[in-house]
């Protein structure tokens, strides 16, 4: 089908139509020619398709939380084409075979690129390393490999993974926790006067900083490329800043909830603000806004994390990790970078879509907006003042920590390959695909 977008703001600075064909950008300028279908987007800024390096879609295991049709719907309305599904499913995406299923998943709801996350390990156990190179050479084409949720702690096992996937152009996206420090059943709150005053065991920034540390000197050591999964303390910026300035293949990611939530809001007790890494302190999320703004932290992940009622509803201490991000995110960036100018619309593209696409080896999404360019697009009203409703997400799930929230900037459509996934705010089911 043909597409006219009339009128929109090219990355919020100059005026253009965009006339797409065939899945491509045919023409940009004042477009006189007829489409199937044309969009108004007068006051509205267009922006290369979100790219996410950090979703986990549940399937196959635990559907009563997500599945890949609904997270992938969740996407769509959040602006995104394509998205990087972890591995810490049931079972483990562990072997080519799992990998492929979660592809095909994704090919099947059709409204979004699924692009698989490989584990680093056996069933995220940090001891044999997973089939890495029968993954990266199946037709699902895994390039991004992670044990998130675990840290690859054991040093000798992260320095063969890291010798491994440089074979093939691969990359290791690192959970940052040493077990030792942070405990992973039991820590969950920052490490401070806080979390002594609740009564919760702490998670201390020093337990993300250290295996940071340790993972850019092995990336140095063997020439191969680490990605920093959710940086959420000062200390891991700096880390990451000295490492770029030594020359060192290391990239990096922020979550929306770490640009925005602090760790005071923990005084409520509340399980949907539990998550992994946890809420830090202000000064934390001051130091994470800025380095995002200049480029020492490459792109925004959401971390999205769907858990059912039933998971997360206990008491604190026993509730589940996580929250969710997809529908989210692009406000949140807008209300925390810019409009406080921290970032131009440029700025949003570059670490929303380009950068992220890069880490992720993602040929077809990330490109400028220009002729020849796959027609991966989002559509942006910068002046829309939403309230979040949680049940109004697409997810499967509830533990929405933006629900009240007032954010600025929505998502009007979404383009894949030139075919509308959102029209209006609202999902536009391709044909052939799942109800």
């Amino acid at each position: 089908m043909s597409l006219l977008i009339k009128g929109a703001s090219l990355l919020g600075e100059r005026t253009a139509d965009l006339y797409v064909d065939r899945g491509v950008i045919q023409e940009i300028g004042s477009v006189g020619t007829t489409a199937d279908t044309v969009v108004d987007a007068a006051g509205l800024v267009a922006l290369p398709g979100l790219v996410d390096l950090h979703t986990h879609l549940r399937e196959p295991g635990r559907e009563d939380a997500e599945t890949v049709l609904t997270g992938s719907r969740a996407a769509a309305v959040g602006g995104y084409t394509a998205v990087l599904a972890m591995a810490n499913t049931t079972p483990v995406t562990d072997t080519a075979e799992a990998a492929l299923g979660v592809w095909e998943l994704g090919r099947e709801a059709g409204l979004v690129d699924v692009q698989p996350v490989g584990a680093v390990t056996k069933g995220l156990a940090g001891e044999e390393l997973a089939e890495l190179g029968l993954m990266a050479r199946s037709r699902a084409r895994v390039r991004v490999f992670s044990d998130d949720g675990r840290c690859v702690s054991d040093p000798r096992v992260m320095r063969r993974a890291l010798e491994y996937v440089r074979t093939f152009g691969g990359v290791i996206s690192q959970h940052s926790q040493d077990p030792a420090l942070a405990p992973y059943a039991s820590a969950c709150c920052h490490e401070g006067e806080l979390s002594g005053r609740l009564a919760l065991p702490g998670w201390p920034g020093v337990a993300e900083e250290v295996v940071v540390a340790r993972d850019v000197m092995l990336a140095r050591h063997t020439g191969s490329r680490v990605h920093v999964a959710h940086v959420s303390t000062a200390g891991s910026v700096e880390v990451i800043r000295w490492a770029k300035a030594q020359g060192i293949n290391v990239t990096a990611e922020v979550t929306p909830h770490h640009l925005m939530l602090t760790t005071d809001l923990l005084e409520s007790y509340d399980p949907t603000y539990k998550v992994n890494p946890p809420l830090r302190p202000s000064e934390d999320v001051e130091v994470l806004r800025r380095a995002l703004a200049d480029g020492t932290i490459d792109a925004v992940a959401t971390d999205h994390a769907p858990h059912a009622r039933h998971d997360k509803e206990h008491a604190f201490v026993d509730a589940a990790f996580g929250m969710l991000g997809l529908e989210a995110a692009l406000p949140v960036v807008t209300t925390v970078m810019v409009e406080q100018g921290l970032l131009d619309w440029a700025g949003v593209a570059r670490v929303m879509s380009t950068a992220p696409a890069r880490i992720a080896g993602l040929d077809g999404h990330g490109h400028t907006l220009a002729v020849g360019s796959p027609a991966n697009l989002t559509l942006v009203d910068p002046a829309a003042r939403t309230v979040v409703d949680r049940d109004a997400s697409a997810s499967l799930s509830r533990n929405n920590p933006w629900h009240g929230r007032k954010l600025t900037g929505s998502v009007v459509a979404t383009v894949l390959r030139g075919t509308p996934t959102v029209l209006d705010g609202n999902l536009v089911a391709p044909e052939g695909t799942r109800p």
